[in-house]
């Protein structure tokens, strides 16, 4: 008898290596979902912050939050459609109907929500009368509370 040699993989060694990285996959992309997601809340978080010191240097130079000229910002910066993560509306304390360079807005007061363009990420508020709340239901996040099952940030 000849002998030959063997060369290449079996097809049970093929799907085994293929259950194998379907076991990683089904593990890793969760995981990598939740990282990305808490990720683009913290930069929303960070922006919002970033809003609420740019309010009260406002503020000092003019006496009131009326005549403040960002009313939404799309996170991450500049983009646009299906990239956008987070949207930050900044809109008057008193009427929330009402942007701050409006005016009819009192100024007195200011409200940022960041809204999540993913529904499986929280929700977030910021207000100047320090409310900083999320809630992973959107709808129970309005301007001026985050609703009951709310969580502190």
């Amino acid at each position: 008898m000849g002998s030959y040699n063997k060369l290449g993989f079996s097809l049970i060694e093929l799907m085994v290596v293929i259950v194998i990285v379907a076991i990683f996959a089904t593990i890793a992309i969760p995981s990598y979902q939740t990282y990305i997601r808490k990720a683009s809340m913290n930069q929303a978080q960070q922006e919002m912050q970033h809003l609420a010191t740019l309010l009260d240097k406002h503020k000092a130079k003019n006496f009131t939050y009326r005549g403040f000229d960002i009313s939404t910002i799309n996170l991450p910066v500049n983009a646009i459609d299906e990239n956008v993560r987070y949207t930050l509306i900044v809109r008057d304390g008193d009427n929330s109907d009402l942007t701050l360079d409006e005016n009819e807005a009192t100024g007195h007061h200011w409200v940022i929500q960041g809204q999540s363009t993913d529904i499986n990420n929280y929700t977030l508020l910021l207000t100047s009368h320090g409310v900083r709340c999320k809630n992973k239901i959107a709808t129970q996040v309005d301007f001026i509370s985050c609703g009951s099952d709310q969580e502190e940030w």
